[in-house]
Order: structure tokens, then sequence, then C-alpha cells
């Protein structure tokens, strides 16, 4: 089997394994050829996707999230995370890597573990303002862990960032005005003076934001300046259907494959707290208001948000009172545009245009260490 110099080991959503391809991009940058790079996840994530993709090879070990109850589910998932946990250290010994970059998730704590018995360094890279389960765990051992914001409570923390892959990071730093007439003429929005409000909730969308947006953009039918672009997500096909009566304001669509494009044309955000969210709307410059997941754990979300309204990039709403007068009460002041002007001056904490390449220097350092022992 090929040796790896650093595997990245960690998925399931893509809130992990973006992060991660993002590091493995910026490693190769640095020097790495792409076969020095591996991955290790899970045979149910999406990593098994992504990864491959991106030109990256990947490694499958079995497991799943462990239910919080007691069920035959949760004695399941332990029975395969133990399978697992003997396949990681099969796997690592190997593969042999120099380091090993810890995403959080189930996935990455067998492979994480395997590397703590074997002697190899680790590394972790947190996404959220409140580390998950996995990551305070192998927080406990690592070399060294990169944080995204200033309160992310792991030890022997370095603050980076969250990684955003380049190509992505490119595009939402490109804020000229032919970049943003661009974005718009692509979305079919001729007038500047046209206000876009983009909204979405994650691939899969979100039931209350979806049917407080809707009952949104019938108040505002007749307000010609203003158009919603509403990503309403894959398991929401109901909010696809038109209003009645139809508005030429309110646009709805399943998933929006180019972000980027959005985030350039729009001028005010409505969304929820995820961490690759937040770091892109943070590079972006875009004014936003987020309805942070009331169900996430640690409340993360909530943290996540708090760094963009800290700052005055954003203001946060409330789940539990999402309706359409609460939106309009809560969304007419960022209409205006000396407010969105201010909004967009605000200065985050942490540059997560850097972050990937600020992560992939830790890791170079334990490389060097590794080599020089």
């Amino acid at each position: 089997m090929t040796t790896r110099r650093v595997l990245i080991a960690g998925g399931g959503t893509a809130g992990h394994t973006n992060p991660g391809i993002a590091v493995a991009e910026a490693l190769v940058q640095s020097g790495l050829a792409p076969e020095d790079i591996g991955f290790v996840g899970s045979t149910r994530g999406n990593e098994a996707t992504l990864v491959p993709a991106a030109g990256f090879t990947l490694d499958t070990l079995p497991g799943r999230g462990i239910p919080r109850s007691v069920s035959v589910a949760a004695l399941k998932s332990i029975g395969e995370l133990l399978r697992g946990q003997i396949q990681a250290r099969a796997l690592l010994k190997e593969r042999r890597p120099e380091v090993l970059l810890c995403l959080g998730g189930f996935a990455a704590f067998a492979p994480s573990v395997a590397a703590r018995m074997l002697g190899i360094p680790v590394v972790v890279t947190e996404q959220n303002a409140r580390a998950s389960a996995v990551n305070r765990i192998v927080g406990r051992f690592a070399e060294s862990c990169a944080l995204p914001f200033p309160p992310t409570d792991l030890p022997k923390g370095v603050l980076t960032g969250n990684p955003i892959r380049a190509a992505v990071s490119e595009a939402l730093v490109d804020q000229s005005v032919d970049r943003r007439a661009a974005a718009r003429a692509k979305l079919g929005i001729s007038d500047e003076n046209t206000t876009l409000l983009a909204v979405w909730a994650g691939s899969l969308g979100a039931g209350s934001i979806n049917s407080s947006v809707r009952d949104l953009a019938a108040r505002w039918s007749d307000r010609s300046e203003l158009v919603i672009y509403h990503v309403v997500g894959r398991r929401n096909p109901e909010a696809l259907n038109p209003l009645d009566p139809a508005t030429a304001n309110y646009r709805t669509i399943a998933y929006e494959d180019d972000m980027p494009t959005l985030l350039a044309a729009a001028d005010l955000a409505l969304t929820r707290g995820g961490a690759s969210t937040v770091a892109e709307l943070s590079v972006s410059g875009l004014p936003v208001a987020i309805v942070p997941l009331p169900s996430a754990p640690r409340q993360h979300q909530l943290a996540n948000a708090n760094e963009l309204k800290d700052v005055g990039r954003a203001i946060v709403l409330d789940d539990a009172l999402l309706s359409a007068e609460y939106l309009e009460q809560q969304l007419e002041p960022l209409l205006d545009r000396g407010q969105q002007q201010l909004m967009r001056s605000a200065v985050p904490t942490v540059d997560h245009a850097q972050a990937a390449n600020e992560v992939a220097r830790l890791v170079q350092d334990h490389l060097q260490e590794s080599s020089a022992t």
C-alpha cells in the first residue's frame, strides 16, 4: 500500500470535508505532491465523492455517529466504532503518515486515536466557535489545535480561521464593481439599484425559514425595487411552488451550485450559522441576518453567528420567533444602503481567506519536526 506523508481524517458533511480539502490544496501549493496526501473518512459521508473529485485519495472506515439515547442503534454504532478503531490502526501502519490532521466528526475519531497509539503527531482543525465532542477529546493529546475564532475552546490553540477552498476564497475576496455587475447579470438582475436579498439554509433547507420568507415575499410583492432569491433546499420541494398570486420579485431554487456568484450579487443575506457559511460571509463582506439552528450541539451556530454580530457585520435572529412580521421588522433597517455600507465596512476578527495556508503551515511544522527526528 502507498505511504502518505499527511493523512487528513474526518468528513461526513461538507462543513468538515471542504476545509480538509482546502488544507490539502494549500499543502500542494506549498510543495507537497498530491500523492503525499491522503484522506480517511467514513463509508457514509460525502467525502466519498468530494475528496476524489478534488484529486486526492480516500480510505474509508466503518462507523457512524453514536445516538445520545440507549438503543439498538447506539449499540450498533459502538460496534462499528470499535471495528473502525482496529482497521484504523492497521491502515496507519500501512500508510505510515508523518502527521495526521483531525477535522472532527465521528469519522475522525478512530484514525486520531490510532495515530496517538502509534506516536504519530496529530493536529486538530476545528470549524466552529464551540468545538465538537471529537475535537475536544483529540485536542487533549494533539500537538496543536487550529482555531476558527478566538473563543473556540481547545487547548494548545493557534488562531487560524476556518479553511476555505482557494477557488471559493478568491472569488469571494473579489468585491470589485465589475465582479458584482457580472454576478448580477448572471442572475438576470440588470438594475444596479435593485436590492437583492439572498436566502439559504444549507443544502437541505429549513422549514421555519422557508415558510416565513415565503410569507414575507407575499407581503413585499409590490416592492419592485427588491428581489428575494430563495434557495429552499433539496428536502423542501413544496417551497418551489410559485406564490399565489405569482410575483416577479420572488425567485425560488432548490439548490445553488455557485454560491460565490450569489454572494457577489447580493446586497443582504438571510441564512443559518454553519461554520463554512459564516467564514464565507466573513470573507465576502456581505451584511447578513443569521438564524442559528436551535438544536445545534452546544449552540455552536449561535456562537458562530455572534462572531460576526460582535463586529457589526450581522444581526442574529431567533428561530422560535420566525414569521413574516418578525422578519419584516428585523430586515427593514438592513435594506437601507447606508446601513449596508456600514456593515460591509466592519472588520472581522479573523481572516478566513488565509486559514487554509495557516493550517497547512501548522501541519508542515510537524512534518519538519518528524523529518528532523
